[in-house]
């Protein structure tokens, strides 16, 4: 990730010691929910309010900077790696989250069979499985 004030600047947002926290935690700790992200940032910062850690995840995501990724039947993840059309391994076990790089080629999923009059430019696909540790524990 880049430097922390430089990509608020770059957007134009404040820069705040919240936002510089929650962007250091999302970077520390890629697909961590919003506690997860929490805890993170009161280690770094002290107090916050899990409310001030929502609204910096929310405004972050809004600008690009991070990306909220909300699997089917689970809490929103965040993480930085923005920009690509990486998508995302879940395990159905544990709930572990990895990103799978696209295979080299088209963009998948972006040409459909009927694209009812979109422009379609961005495409979520979650592959969903067993983890290694926990097809190991079976």
């Amino acid at each position: 990730m880049l430097d922390p004030l430089e990509s608020l600047r770059e957007r134009g947002l404040p820069v705040t010691a919240q936002r510089i926290a929650v962007l250091r935690a999302v970077s520390g700790r890629p697909h961590g929910t919003a506690d997860d992200l929490a805890e993170d940032v009161r280690r770094e910062i002290g107090t916050i309010s899990r409310q001030a850690v929502y609204n910096a995840l929310g405004t972050l995501a809004e600008h690009g900077l991070i990306r909220r990724i909300q699997p089917s039947g689970s809490a929103a993840r965040y993480e930085d790696r923005v920009g690509d059309n990486h998508q995302h391994l879940v395990c159905r076990s544990c709930g572990k989250m990895v990103d799978v790089d696209c295979a080299p080629g088209e963009t998948p999923c972006l040409d459909v069979v009927d694209d009812a009059g979109y422009e379609i430019d961005e495409a979520e696909v979650v592959y969903w499985g067993t983890c290694p540790k926990c097809l190991k524990a079976r």
